[in-house]
């Protein structure tokens, strides 16, 4: 009787829905990097803006701030309880997918003990019954980050909302006209007043302080060599 190839392929994809519960434990990893990441800041239009605002009338020149709103999150006291909610949601999934993943195992296991005593029929059934069980397993572990991603997010909702109402404030107050991310900006020249940073405003307004290093403009800050030339024609 031909062996059937079945077991290799679903070594195969035991390698591949192992994989489930490792990128599970790696979401909390990147939670800092995840709920600060673009998606809850939309920078798509900082080019378009600044474009216009480089061809503007020069008398009409506008005020700009950045904010370093990651520093200004991760030191937000509701973070922390953001953190551990997700820590408790990712144990629970985990748990769920290791028991179908441990339970599909045994099958596989069960399969290539008796395969060589089962008809031509019954390989067949008990093929498709193993192909369906991978499926499945597969639909539990994209359920499982879909399900996690849409709890950070409504977990995160309110203090996105928190910092983006303290953000208008303080952009009020300071009679700016555009506040960008940090991220956003390749250079700023230290001598200009039009341009400021509101990390550490922003940040009082919500009752909080963050380091001095966290609150620093990432760009460069040149105010004698703006060009980065090394000397003079």
């Amino acid at each position: 009787m031909p062996q059937p190839e079945l077991p290799c392929a679903v070594r195969r994809s035991l390698v591949r829905t192992g994989r489930c519960t490792e990128r599970l434990r790696s979401i909390l990893c990147e939670l800092n990097r995840s709920t600060m990441s673009n998606r809850y800041f939309v920078p798509a239009l900082v080019l378009l803006l600044l474009t216009a605002w480089g061809t503007a009338d020069v008398q009409a020149q506008q005020r700009i701030g950045f904010t370093n709103q990651e520093a200004v999150l991760a030191n937000m006291p509701g973070i922390q309880d953001v953190q551990e909610q997700l820590q408790q949601e990712t144990v629970r999934l985990q748990g769920d997918l290791q028991e179908q993943q441990q339970s599909f195992q045994e099958q596989v296991q069960r399969y290539e003990q008796q395969q060589s005593l089962l008809s031509d029929e019954r390989l067949q059934e008990r093929e498709t019954e193993l192909r369906e069980m991978q499926a499945e397993l597969q639909r539990s572990q994209q359920e499982a980050e879909q399900e996690l991603a849409q709890r950070e997010m409504e977990l995160m909702q309110p203090l996105l909302e928190e910092l983006q109402t303290a953000i208008n404030e303080v952009a009020s107050e300071q009679n700016l006209d555009l506040v960008l991310r940090e991220q956003a900006l390749l250079y700023v020249n230290g001598s200009t007043s039009d341009v400021v940073n509101i990390t550490r405003d922003v940040a009082s307004r919500l009752g909080i302080e963050i380091d001095e290093t966290e609150a620093d403009p990432g760009p460069s800050l040149d105010t004698e060599n703006p060009m980065g030339g090394g000397g003079t024609n």
